[in-house]
């Protein structure tokens, strides 16, 4: 029989058994109430017993113990009602714990119910229907409006408007060009388009994220294998407390209500239930936690060591500033240059026509276009020359004008590439590229600061010129540049055996760092998937933010669930006392027992919700400026 359905046929055979015995003793029947409160508790013994059979036989012992002796004794001692109070309480628990984790897993199930089934791959100018499972690496597959994209792959032409909001939790949907990469389990949200598979089904974004879901689902927090073993201490010193109470006072219904007031069967669950609603509350941010584990070592976390390119940077080439002759006007050079530079397939070119469609800079086209390979290009746009590319090619052995000297001063020590520019043969603008500091970086920093973390490093392999340019304009501790990836976990390790330390990548040679970190945060957007295998935590859109966000919500559902445990636990421990001394009875025991299970089980949803408090906005972050945060 399905779990769920016998707790509720349990909890409503107890309701009903309630129910009829007190009709029954109210028109005069005492001997017929007390067989129909035995009755409806035997049936919840008999199942209890089971269970406690079936988990002692997998070596789990729980406080589910304490409720089967309190509805044993009750009934042995002619206590009938307070045994089918303790039943009720007890089904009703069971019944509350089906609801709480169905609740707190439902935005993780969501993930898992959205699975792509069925591709539409083209064939001999056809479209045939496959499972997608039989998509290969290259087949040519059609997406209509409003379906699930079934792998991940290249746009083929005239570009989608995406959906990305299940993976990646932002609301809008995306604009994606010819030739961007797109994601599985994302939706269609425009017109249909043509895709070329970059991965098969199992080796997509979405499979990777089913698969970290079904281990979030089953994994065990620490913190919950704590609170289980305290559960193991709890039911000797019951024993103990309930012996001496009948001991002491000659009278074993006082040890009966220190039982019944002891019988905590849900409230050992507030630890997985707030874990999970951790888990569940950063899903629907975009933030993937591989289950409560993962949770409980981010809410502990006091060191952050960051990757540099992909990470705390933008990750590729993009313009930084544009210096101009004085007779020049700058944006009209980047816009001539730019529209010459459609013509070539060079990643600098392509940066700077992605840069000029963002900007909204009207482009041209060029023509004559002849270029030179590792030098650069030259041709017309709107008929006048253009060349663009190395000093060597605009100026030769020549020197530079004195106003470009001046506006490459800034840059001689940072790591950047320069195109320069000559319009009718004529030097007139340098363009220089660079990789730029994440928009959100400063910010991503203080929140973790304020979040409780003291201690924040960059690990690179970058040379120490490109760290320290980048570094110099973050609220960084430490820079350790030309790191190799053993040396990466050299470093890592030397700072986790001071304090609890998480790592932030995002490209491949990242994974050895990220496992080797008490947490692993990968930013899993740009579809780096051996470093989202091996970390911890997957943020899944391409927002550094959100790794403040993990930690803050983490350290919230771990308070919230100490907070469950250790409130419920004292009341049960004052009310245990209160009984032994003959101040509460069985069956009022029972009900206060319930009130409590309840309340700190409904205190422990609130780890769903929002409520992390308050936060840095980016204006607050940093007061720090540098030229490459453009």
């Amino acid at each position: 029989m399905n779990e769920t359905l016998l707790h509720r046929a349990l909890f409503i055979l107890a309701i009903a058994g309630l129910a009829a015995g007190l009709v029954l003793f109210l028109t005069g029947s005492p001997v017929g109430a007390d067989r129909s409160w035995f009755v409806a508790t035997a049936p919840v013994i008999v199942a209890l017993l089971y269970s406690m059979v079936h988990d002692f036989l997998v070596g789990r012992v729980g406080v589910d113990a304490i409720a089967f002796v309190a509805m044993t004794a009750a009934l042995a001692l002619g206590e009938p009602l307070a045994g089918v109070v303790v039943a009720i309480m007890y089904s009703g628990g069971n019944l509350l714990e089906d609801y709480a984790r169905g609740r707190a897993e439902r935005d993780l199930k969501a993930l898992t119910d959205r699975t792509p089934r069925i591709a539409h791959r083209r064939e001999d100018h056809q479209v045939r229907d496959i499972p997608v499972a039989d998509v290969a690496i290259g087949d040519h597959l059609l997406v209509r409006a409003g379906e699930l994209l079934p792998v991940d792959g290249k746009i083929i032409a005239d570009g989608a408007l995406i959906d990305e909001s299940a993976v990646t939790g932002e609301p809008i949907p995306v604009r994606r060009s010819e030739g961007e990469l797109v994601r599985s389990g994302t939706v269609n949200a425009g017109e249909a388009f043509q895709l070329r598979a970059t991965a098969t089904a199992d080796e997509s974004t979405y499979a990777g994220i089913v698969r970290m879901v079904r281990a979030a689902q089953t994994a065990k927090a620490p913190f919950i294998r704590m609170a289980d073993r305290f559960a193991l201490l709890l039911l000797p010193a019951t024993l103990l407390i309930a012996g001496l109470a009948w001991l002491v006072s000659g009278d074993p219904v006082r040890a009966l209500a220190v039982l019944v007031v002891a019988t905590p069967c849900p409230l050992i669950l507030a630890a997985p239930v707030a874990l999970i609603g951790g888990v569940s509350r950063a899903a629907r941010v975009g933030v993937l936690m591989k289950g409560g584990a993962a949770l409980e070592a981010l809410a502990q976390v006091r060191t952050v060591i960051f990757d540099k390119t992909g990470t705390l940077t933008e990750g590729g080439a993009r313009l930084i500033a544009i210096g101009a002759a004085p007779d020049v006007d700058a944006q009209e050079a980047f816009r001539l240059v730019a529209s010459l530079e459609q013509a070539s397939h060079h990643v600098l070119a392509a940066a700077l026509v992605e840069t000029a469609h963002v900007k909204g800079t009207p482009l041209s086209h060029p023509a004559r276009v002849k270029e030179y390979r590792g030098s650069g290009l030259e041709g017309e746009v709107d008929g006048r020359a253009i060349r663009a590319g190395s000093r060597a090619l605009i100026a030769g052995s020549t020197e530079l004008p004195s106003w470009a000297e001046q506006f490459l001063t800034p840059f001689h020590d940072q790591p950047i590439l320069t195109v320069f520019v000559a319009i009718d043969g004529v030097p007139s603008a340098i363009l220089v590229m660079g990789d730029a500091i994440r928009p959100d970086a400063p910010t991503a920093i203080a929140r973790l600061r304020a979040a409780g973390v003291t201690r924040t490093l960059m690990v690179t392999g970058d040379d120490d010129a490109a760290a320290q340019a980048i570094g110099s304009g973050l609220d960084i501790d430490a820079i350790i540049a030309d790191c190799s990836p053993a040396q990466k976990v050299e470093a890592i390790a030397a700072e986790k055996r001071l304090a609890p330390t998480m790592m932030v990548g995002d490209g491949i040679n990242d994974a050895p760092a990220l496992a080797a970190a008490t947490v692993g945060v990968a930013m899993g957007a740009r579809g780096a998937t051996a470093s989202s295998e091996a970390a911890d935590v997957v943020i899944l859109a391409d927002r550094l933010e959100l790794a403040a966000d993990a930690v803050l919500i983490a350290r919230r559902a771990r308070s919230i669930a100490l907070q469950s445990i250790v409130v419920g636990l004292t009341l049960s421990g004052l009310a245990m006392v209160a009984a032994a001394f003959g101040l509460i009875p069985p069956v009022a025991g029972a009900l206060l027992q319930e009130v409590i299970d309840v309340a700190v089980i409904l205190n422990a949803l609130r780890a769903r919700s929002d409520g992390w408090g308050s936060t840095p906005t980016a204006a607050q972050a940093s007061d720090k400026r540098t030229d490459l945060a453009a």
